[in-house]
């Protein structure tokens, strides 16, 4: 395998894959981006690695990955603590992700060979018809920095069993992650140019797209960054996966307990410090138990102080990732305020090292106001009340965005029947949609298209030929 490059020394001028710990706002490390040469040459090695790693036996590639998993899992502690410095997450969430990542490399081991395997579509005593699943060849990976490994692990673990190889261009504020993936790749024995870290310039990027030898591209991140990239994609006529935003509604029609159901919505939205695609943005109740609902949120929320996200400490809440992210929350919190939205508790910039924003409460925000639209990418508890199921769907329904979606209700069916309704990738009736290496992810609208994890995962890149085999005598 190679890095390319972290440390260049044809690159000159600022740094551009710096990371900061977001809990001081000390620099960390810095690495130049690669040269054109650099990544012209990451591809060539990829498209050389290609023919040799396609041509081992599936089994081969997945007991690869297979160990993949097992270094995971002995590097926890280990891989935790660069996540947790270089973006802020609560070490024991950077935990929970660097387990969860081994589950994703070890399903795809144990079952992507099955998942892979011939279907016989017909046969005859003349001859037989297969659909085949082969690779495509070299995939380009566009990561975003909000969960460093697992957003790697679903889109590389199919992948690598099923024979591509991998350019892996991670976010530039996540650097040590990136290059801690490459090393453990690296020791678990993925070959050289088989899996290549790119510290590439969003140029070089989209020479990447558009070189004929690079078949397909995924990106998770931003709508913007997920148009651009549709756009170069669709000009090059490569396969793409997107998955963007999402502004998830989260409804509560029923329930015997208010305050238990605050706590159990609170827990979701604050996981990662509310920096989740398919966080619950937007929690919809019904207006007979939203005072005692959003009572709870406010007393629990206001519960809550800044801390080290390496601390461990109970009742606390972490930086975002940067300076940039902690402002622009900021300032959406004030339109929304501005708009005739409710304020209730935090909201503001803490004074104290880091990019920290204290967790906000928000009611009553105008469905005609622009802000509305806008996805709050932080520790933001947006809550509407509604009093009818009907409409709790239509407001639900009201985003560009398709991600998540979940509905609550005491009563048989009634959560069932409004989850029918719901325009998402994933739908949850009496529960949110399960996050697992078996279960598919992604979304409709504007949250993307294209689905990850699971057996959907395995069968993105692939090319599903047909194969007849007349038989001979």
């Amino acid at each position: 395998m190679n890095a390319i490059n972290p440390n260049s020394s044809a690159a000159t001028g600022t740094p551009a894959y710096r990371g900061i710990n977001p809990a001081t706002g000390q620099v960390l490390s810095e690495h130049p981006f690669a040269t054109d040469e650099e990544a012209g040459q990451a591809v060539e090695s990829a498209h050389a690695a290609f023919r040799e790693w396609r041509a081992r036996d599936i089994s081969d590639r997945a007991a690869v990955v297979r160990r993949i998993a097992e270094l995971f899992e002995e590097r926890t502690e280990e891989l935790a603590q660069v996540i947790t410095r270089e973006m802020g997450k609560p070490i024991g969430e950077s935990r929970g992700e660097a387990e969860f990542s081994a589950e994703i490399f070890r399903y795809y081991a144990d079952h992507g060979p099955a998942l892979a395997a011939d279907q016989v579509l017909a046969s005859t005593d003349e001859s037989t018809s297969v659909i085949q699943r082969r690779p495509l060849g070299v995939l380009l990976g566009i990561m975003p920095w909000n969960y460093p490994y697992y957003q790697v692990a679903r889109f590389i673990a199919p992948n690598l069993v099923m024979g591509n190889t991998i350019l892996l261009k991670h976010a530039e504020v996540v650097p040590e992650s990136a290059l801690a993936i490459h090393q453990l790749l690296e020791d678990a024995g993925v070959p050289a140019g088989v899996y290549q870290n790119v510290f590439a310039t969003h140029e070089q990027t989209a020479t990447l797209i558009a070189d004929p030898r690079v078949q397909g591209v995924s990106l998770t991140g931003s709508e913007r960054a997920g148009a651009a990239v549709a756009e170069q994609a669709g000009r090059h006529l490569k396969k793409a996966v997107l998955e963007l935003g999402g502004s998830d509604p989260y409804v509560i029609l029923s329930t015997d307990d208010p305050r238990e159901a605050a706590r159990q919505a609170l827990a979701v939205r604050l996981e990662n410090t509310g920096q989740a695609c398919n966080s619950n943005k937007r929690m919809i109740v019904m207006d007979d138990v939203f005072d005692e609902f959003v009572d709870e949120m406010v007393a629990r929320v206001a519960e809550l102080a800044p801390a080290d996200p390496s601390s461990e400490q109970e009742k606390t809440f972490g930086p975002l990732s940067s300076e940039a992210a902690a402002d622009t929350l900021a300032e959406q919190i004030e339109r929304a305020v501005a708009a005739g939205g409710t304020l209730h508790t935090g909201g503001a910039r803490v004074n104290r090292p880091g990019f920290y924003v204290s967790p906000a409460v928000i009611t009553d925000i105008p469905r005609d106001a622009e802000i509305y639209r806008e996805e709050f990418f932080g520790p933001v508890v947006a809550v509407y009340r509604v009093s009818s199921d009907e409409e709790a769907l239509d407001l639900a329904n009201d985003t560009q965005y398709g991600l998540g979606s979940a509905v609550f209700a005491i009563e048989p069916g009634r959560a069932e029947r409004l989850a029918e309704g719901l325009e998402a990738g994933m739908v949850g009736a009496n529960q949110s949609p399960p996050e697992t290496a078996d279960m598919p992810f992604g979304g409709v609208k504007r949250s993307g298209y294209g689905r990850e994890l699971g057996p959907l995962g395995m069968d993105e890149f692939v090319n599903k030929r047909l194969m007849a085999v007349a038989k001979t005598s």
